[in-house]
């Protein structure tokens, strides 16, 4: 059999872990790799805010002040994204200090699409986020900003000024000095120190201060890691996304999904309609109307009648292959009696063209019924396709399930052809059918199909295992 593309590598984006989960227990060497990214973040933390605060409150006060006229009015929506601006910008900074992304706020949820340029304009102002961004930028990110670099700045130079201090210390006039910090400081922990050291103050108050610098320099990256988290709490905080819309999207997609899988239950019940239409009801007519004209014909011509009880047997037959043919498509006798890997053996059997079928399953796996329904049907298309329009030499089946934990059981199903590629999920055709039904059963339906081939498709939906329902 011809080689052909192994799918297993690919597979649906899995879920990204949640915005808010905290960040792994660093070691110390660990926050000293992280030093120069977070001494960085902190900074720059306070020239941003700075600038972040001066453009706000003019521009908020400004628009405030002019309330009474129109352009008051866009002034305040103009402040409130620029604020949208300078939070947005707070988060790519926190991403670039290490710290794990943060789920952001999902904007286009006061303005739907369709709803006109001016509500989409002064949206903002139904939009808590872009308030709370605002009061980030004027009030809370100065303030603790002006804080945490502060305190950088003075924890940095303390570090590096005691331990240069050795360095520059001689350059400075000594004859008029009568205080020695490290000295004045050893004599009061233990009188009489500075004495019985004998050493000169100068070399005692480099030695001081160089330990001094040392400890700074050693505590430098719990400085750094401390105020880089402490931005990110408040990031999280007021500039995060809010559990609720999480629930609101989730509402969404199972709306979106219901309405999808009830638009493919529609195509399907219409094109069987239509398939029944042309193919068995217009054979049964012509079988009736042959049934008539053998009574007709019974007593004066038996031979002609014989002729048309033979074409009366054939129009039977063909009626009753179109029959199972249609019914294979949804729930055949085999699938509901031996499971899904029998039925799918069955149908590789019966391709035209040949296929290899891997079942990589669990050995006992349980897949609920309705699922195995669509599955089935969902080969069943793809394999028909592949076979109909690829011109392909061999096809590949392939059904596998994976635990992505927090997002439960997945079932992948794959069908690789070495045909001539090409196929695209276009309105109106077969694979935007199936991708509906997958969509309708909360899954994604995946095509690659380049000009010269292979051929890889797949549909890849969530499921709860038999032996879980109700636990």
């Amino acid at each position: 059999m011809t080689t052909l593309t192994d799918p297993a590598s690919t597979g649906p984006a899995t879920s990204a872990a949640t915005a808010d989960a905290a960040a792994p227990r660093r070691g110390y060497g660990r926050l000293w790799a992280s030093l120069p990214r977070e001494l960085g973040y902190v900074l720059l933390g306070f020239p941003v805010a700075l600038v972040g605060f001066v453009t706000l409150v003019t521009l908020f006060s400004t628009g405030v002040s002019l309330l009474v006229v129109v352009v008051g009015l866009v002034i305040v929506v103009a402040s409130l994204y620029t604020a949208r601006g300078f939070g947005t910008f707070e988060l790519v900074r926190l991403r670039w200090a290490g710290r794990p992304a943060i789920r952001r706020p999902q904007w286009d949820a006061a303005a739907p699409v369709g709803e006109g340029p001016w509500r989409a304009f002064f949206a903002p102002f139904v939009d808590g986020h872009y308030w709370l961004y605002l009061l980030h930028g004027m009030v809370v990110a100065p303030i603790v900003a002006l804080f945490t670099w502060t305190v950088t700045v003075v924890w940095l130079s303390i570090a590096l000024g005691g331990l240069t201090y050795w360095i520059w210390a001689v350059f400075l006039p000594q004859d008029s000095r009568d205080v020695w910090p490290v000295e004045w400081f050893l004599d009061r922990v233990w009188p009489g120190a500075s004495s019985a050291l004998a050493l000169d103050p100068l070399a005692l108050e480099a030695a001081g201060q160089f330990a001094l610098g040392a400890v700074f320099l050693l505590t430098l990256p719990l400085i750094t890691a401390g105020f880089t988290l402490m931005h990110d709490g408040i990031g999280r905080g007021m500039l995060g996304a809010w559990r609720s819309e999480a629930l609101e999207r989730q509402v969404q997609h199972l709306a979106a999904s219901r309405g999808a899988a009830v638009q493919a239950e529609d195509a399907a019940l219409r094109r069987l309609e239509r398939d029944i239409h042309d193919g068995p009801q217009q054979r049964l007519v012509r079988l009736q109307m042959d049934l008539a004209a053998i009574e007709r014909r019974l007593d004066a011509d038996p031979d002609v009648a014989k002729g048309l009880l033979a074409e009366a047997r054939d129009q039977a037959r063909d009626t009753l292959d179109e029959l199972r043919a249609l019914s294979r498509g949804f729930a055949p006798p085999l699938l509901q009696d031996r499971g899904l890997a029998s039925a799918l053996e069955s149908l590789a059997a019966r391709s035209p063209v040949p296929v290899e079928l891997e079942w990589m399953l669990p050995t006992g796996a349980t897949l609920p019924a309705a699922i195995e329904r669509n599955a089935y049907f969902i080969a069943a298309e793809l394999l028909t396709n592949a076979a109909k329009h690829s011109g392909a030499s061999a096809i590949r089946l392939r059904l596998a399930q994976r635990d992505t934990g927090a997002t439960g059981f997945w079932l992948d199903l794959w069908v690789t052809d070495n045909g001539h590629g090409g196929a695209a999920a276009l309105p109106g055709h077969g694979l935007a059918g199936l991708d509906e039904r997958v969509r309708g059963l909360g899954g994604v339906l995946l095509v690659d199909s380049p000009a010269d081939g292979p051929t890889v498709i797949g549909a890849h939906f969530p499921f709860v295992p038999v032996d879980r329902v109700g636990a």
